[in-house]
């Protein structure tokens, strides 16, 4: 082996042998395994299932990663923005993170936000004019608009309904809340909050990415919800069908 490495390396110039040989070293320690990138991790099961459907768990656990992207993006925008959580009067980001989510775990309303829920909060939150802690404000009316959406609720039963146009209009309305914060400016011309930046300094898109899960969660759960009474339909048709014709016939 070594005789063989001697051979290689002796037609290649002394300035060029450093690279050849990390080169060598390198593609010796190359492991094919792939990189560690996380893995699905399912629910621990409730008594709570029992009275849920197979719609109702998925529109349980949409609502559950679509609060949990929004608590994401919070933190994000706060260390973007850290003006924004002192604003608060709390001690730390975390502080301010965690009155957030008690406040839309409890569907209290959000004091800066003057009494206003859903869509009217929403637009507060995002006027230019608007003096409070904003990255709160702008949260807290997400998450009341999109649970608005979903009849009020965070988890589903099967005597609850959800109406698909309802998703369907939240899903549009965070659109347009993402492009107006990346719009709209303040009085000094500035964005209402800092959040994607492409620049000389490089990319950042990772707010993008987090309110299009959102938004792709809510246009699936509601094509799904128009979908689930048609194939009930079918489903039943199917069981008919089958019950006379697709059965096996005794053979002895």
């Amino acid at each position: 082996m070594y005789g063989l490495l001697r051979h290689s390396f002796s037609a290649v110039p002394n300035t060029a042998l450093p690279g050849v040989l990390l080169c060598a070293l390198l593609s010796g320690c190359v492991s094919t395994a792939p990189a560690p990138r996380g893995e699905v991790r399912g629910a621990s099961t409730s008594a709570a299932e029992l009275a849920q459907s197979d719609a109702n768990r998925i529109a349980t656990l949409a609502m559950q990663e679509n609060l949990e992207g929004l608590y994401r993006l919070m933190d994000k925008l706060y260390r973007r923005n850290p003006a924004e959580w002192r604003k608060s009067g709390t001690a730390s980001r975390e502080q301010a993170i965690e009155q957030v989510r008690a406040a839309i775990a409890q569907r209290q309303p959000w004091a800066p936000l003057q009494g206003r829920r859903d869509i009217a909060a929403l637009g507060l939150a995002l006027a230019p004019e608007f003096a409070g802690d904003r990255v709160a404000a702008f949260i807290h009316a997400t998450a009341d608009m999109i649970i608005t959406a979903h009849g009020g609720k965070t988890e589903f039963f099967l005597l609850d309904g959800i109406d698909a146009q309802h998703l369907y209009n939240a899903a549009r309305n965070v659109e347009t809340a993402v492009w107006l914060l990346a719009q709209r400016r303040n009085a000094q011309g500035q964005p209402l909050l800092l959040a994607d930046e492409m620049g000389p300094q490089g990319r950042n898109l990772s707010f993008e990415r987090e309110f299009g899960k959102i938004i792709a969660r809510l246009d699936l759960l509601a094509n799904f919800t128009t979908e689930k009474y048609r194939r009930a339909a079918i489903s039943y048709v199917h069981g008919i069908v089958g019950g006379s014709f697709l059965q096996f016939l005794p053979v002895r």
